[in-house]
């Protein structure tokens, strides 16, 4: 987020960000598929901090025309990809890659991932990313909040689950 804020030149509305950030590091294992069982390993989701020990496929990113491409990582690569949070902090302007895994091969697969949350301060675009071209896109909200409607609504189906929850 810091390069993020630093590449529009809003680096210090960032900074109050730094106490208010909690990280939460979590190990998922994918079991190895059978033949009759489908190849999907997690829904597709967004904000994602995710290590890999070994090389392979298996992530795929969605492209803006909706296609679904892997992405062969080497060992013990890192991949960052900008959440919700961000996207609406930018006001849009940075999206939100939707990703998912696919499983293949005979081996489980392992992944660390490192997903983050702001408390305490409600997330809203800084007037600095809002201008002619681009008016405000998303009202104010809580992460929490936002992560409870994200996680227990059912708004995985939702197309855009940001949008809908507090889209201007």
């Amino acid at each position: 987020m810091r390069m993020v804020a630093k590449s529009y030149e809003i680096e210090q509305l960032y900074e109050p960000f730094l106490g208010s950030t909690d990280y939460i590091l979590k190990f998922n294992k994918y079991k190895s598929t059978k033949a009759d069982e489908p190849r999907l390993g997690l829904f597709p989701h967004t904000e994602t901090i995710l290590h890999q020990k070994e090389q392979g496929k298996g992530l795929e990113i969605k492209t803006k025309d909706q296609k679904w491409v892997e992405v062969d990582l080497s060992p013990s690569s890192f991949v960052f990809m900008a959440g919700d949070v961000c996207t609406a902090w930018t006001n849009g302007r940075m999206e939100v890659p939707v990703h998912w895994v696919m499983m293949e091969g005979k081996k489980d697969r392992f992944s660390m991932v490192v997903s983050l949350y702001i408390r305490d301060l409600e997330i809203q675009a800084p007037q600095e990313p809002v201008d002619g071209n681009h008016p405000v896109q998303y009202k104010p909200f809580e992460h929490y909040k936002y992560i409870d409607f994200h996680t227990y609504q059912n708004s995985r189906k939702l197309r855009n689950p940001l949008e809908h929850y507090c889209g201007v």
